[in-house]
Order: structure tokens, then sequence, then C-alpha cells
């Protein structure tokens, strides 16, 4: 069947399985292209989900979604961002003042040290500018490479790699992309099957999948547009 063959979700008649494979075959690289394709017609509107302005903002509210959602990192970060609007007043900033203002976003005494370290470092190294390199901001503080993917890939339109969180590694290995659990590997995998142009597009057409029908507890097939390619499926036509 041409990986062509459907772009709705399914119709009976048809049954589903009772539970998900435990370690989906790997699909090709057409049908990979196809759940490209597919995906971007389900979500024209995939975007980064966190409310930014500029570098600056996106960088910290990437560091601020860490173990959170980002509904709730953008109740913070209006008030924080007029506090603390760029670089510099970051790296002024009280210890104590800066972890009463993101308490709610969890594990607030490493954010705010790994903010205070990131926002000192960009004043003293690069002249109070984000760095727009990966190994640059990969060398901040609190810094590692899902936060620089998302900052150059958002903020400055660079492709350098695929930004994999519990979505797209959820995800990706039900679609039969990747069997690997490191969030690296996963990488490795993603980036070499999708073409570098969306690298940054298919992370977010992940997440909203992930987050809309891709769901962790149980899929919701019998509402995906790709049922009748993943090897995941719990939707089963009848012939």
């Amino acid at each position: 069947m041409s990986p062509r063959a459907s772009a709705a979700p399914p119709k009976p008649p048809f049954v589903a399985r009772k539970a998900l494979p435990k370690k989906p075959k790997r699909v090709a690289r057409d049908v990979a292209l196809e759940y490209i394709r597919r995906l971007e017609e389900t979500y024209p509107d995939a975007q980064c989900s966190l409310d930014y302005r500029n570098p600056y903002e996106l960088l910290v509210a990437t560091i601020l979604s860490a173990q959170c959602t980002d509904v709730r990192v953008n109740m913070v970060t209006p008030e924080l961002f007029a506090r603390f609007p760029n670089a510099a007043a970051l790296a002024d900033a009280e210890p104590k003042d800066l972890e009463n203002r993101i308490k709610s976003t969890g594990f607030f005494r490493n954010k705010t040290k790994s903010l205070l370290g990131m926002a000192r470092a960009v004043v003293d190294t690069h002249r109070g500018e984000i760095p727009r390199t990966m190994d640059e901001l990969t060398h901040l503080p609190g810094v590692g490479r899902k936060t620089a993917n998302v900052v150059l890939g958002n903020a400055f339109g660079q492709n350098e790699g695929i930004v994999v969180d519990t979505h797209v590694t959820r995800v990706s290995f039900r679609l039969g992309l990747t069997r690997e659990t490191d969030a690296v590997k996963i990488e490795h995998d993603l980036v070499k099957i999708v073409p570098r142009e969306k690298w940054t597009l298919f992370s977010h057409l992940l997440i909203f999948h992930g987050r809309s029908i891709c769901i962790a507890r149980r899929p919701l097939c019998e509402s995906c547009p790709l049922w009748d390619l993943c090897p995941s499926s719990l939707v089963i036509p009848v012939k």
C-alpha cells in the first residue's frame, strides 16, 4: 500500500488492538516523509508554545520549562521579563527575589542558579547578547543541547538539531522512527531521516501530536491521521 493511501482518521469497520507493541518496527524514510506531510496538514499552526519576543526571553523561558508545562511558564514570564528585561538585569537579580518569582515552575532553586549563571556568562563573555552557535550556547550554565536547539531553531532560524522532549521521545518511538530512549541517540536517528529544513518544525509537529492524539496513557488511534502507517497503531482495518 502506498504511504499516501490515507490522510484521514480510520472509518469503520476496524478492530482495535489491546496493547501497544513493545518494540515497534522501524519504518522506511518514505513513510517518515509522509508522516511529516500529514502532520503539517493536521497542525498547520504548529510552533513553539512558549511566549517570547527575543532570544533572551526564549532562553529564559526554555530553562524554566524543565519539568514544567509551557502554560505555567507563560503565566510566570510576563512579570519576570518586566522586572528583568535583559541578561544584564537578570545577572544582578537577588537570588531570593528570583526564586520567589519563578517558584511555581518547580525546582526553583536549581533554575535560579541556572538563570543567574547563564545571565552572568552572557554579560561577561558575550557582551549581553545571546550567542548564536551550539557550542557557545551549551557552554552557558544551565543550557544543554535541547535548550540550545530550541533557541537556535526558533529565535535564530537555525536548524542545528531536533529538540527531543518527552513528547518527541514517546511519539518518535511509537512511529517507528527510532528504538532509542536516550535523547542524543534519538536525535541522531531523527536527523538522518527528517529533511534539515524541517528539523525545527518537526519537533513542534510531534509535540502537538503527542499532546492531542498520541498521548502517554493510551493514544487516540481512532482519531489519528497516521493510523494506517504507524507500526504502533491500535486500529486495524477490517479487509
